[in-house]
């Protein structure tokens, strides 16, 4: 795989032998473990596999979910910027309009969401990322940030959300917990965060497409408010069928 050769893999094709009639691939027993330390399951743990002179054998698919985890890291790596220490000056500036903001848009008058979380009435990004990590499959960074912040703004609880993460391969519940308790206002900067507006959600590749309430809100909230109050209109019209 050429792939492979970019992270400087040590990784070989197999001829068939009568032992390793399953596998395609031999790599470096450290390639592996660094990439599927981190991944859960107990077909990954290094007793599991078959190991010999330093080499893990492989079939192509476990070969593929490695790479995976191995560009995962790589665009993560990418994505966050080194900042230099600031001065105290504007370190207090920056905490003082970051005061006002949550003061102004906690007088913000928005209409109360239930505290029943209404599935029916996810905007079309977040229905696309709950049925993607649903099903165990991994989601974008801003998406998870997206997905989780949303939920629990809408009322569901923290525990539930950890649930939510339980499907991935990769999930690992200590970590997870803190940071959507983070997330939620309940650890760190004790700030509850919202999702990204709508315009940044298209921007990273979230928005699956739009439909006729996206193209009248800007935000992934507003279009739940919106939806729920479109349900409470339709339900009489849908009881008396």
């Amino acid at each position: 795989m050429k792939i492979a050769n970019n992270f400087k893999w040590k990784l070989r094709p197999i001829q068939p032998q009568p032992k390793l009639l399953n596998y395609d691939f031999a790599l470096d027993f450290t390639d592996y473990i660094r990439n599927a330390a981190i991944i859960q399951g107990k077909k990954w743990k290094l007793t599991n596999k078959s190991l010999a002179k330093g080499e893990v054998f492989l079939t192509k698919v476990e070969v593929c979910r490695l790479l995976e985890e191995e560009v995962r890291r790589y665009i993560e790596q990418k994505l966050q910027v080194k900042v230099k220490s600031l001065s105290p000056s504007i370190t207090n500036r920056i905490n003082r309009l970051k005061q006002l903001f949550y003061e102004k848009r906690g007088k913000t008058s928005w209409e109360e969401i239930p505290s029943e979380v209404i599935i029916v009435a996810y905007p079309p990004c977040i229905k696309r990322l709950h049925e993607t990590i649903s099903s165990g499959h991994h989601i974008s960074h801003i998406g998870r940030f997206t997905l989780t912040t949303f939920l629990i703004n809408i009322g569901m609880s923290t525990e539930n959300v950890v649930d939510l993460f339980r499907s991935l391969a990769d999930f690992n519940e200590r970590m997870t917990r803190y940071q959507v308790e983070h997330l939620a206002g309940l650890k760190g900067s004790r700030i509850k965060y919202i999702p990204p507006k709508c315009d940044t959600l298209r921007t990273h590749g979230v928005c699956p497409g739009l439909d006729d309430i996206c193209r009248r809100v800007r935000h992934p909230l507003a279009y739940y408010r919106k939806k729920l109050r479109t349900l409470k209109t339709e339900a009489p019209v849908a009881s008396g069928a």
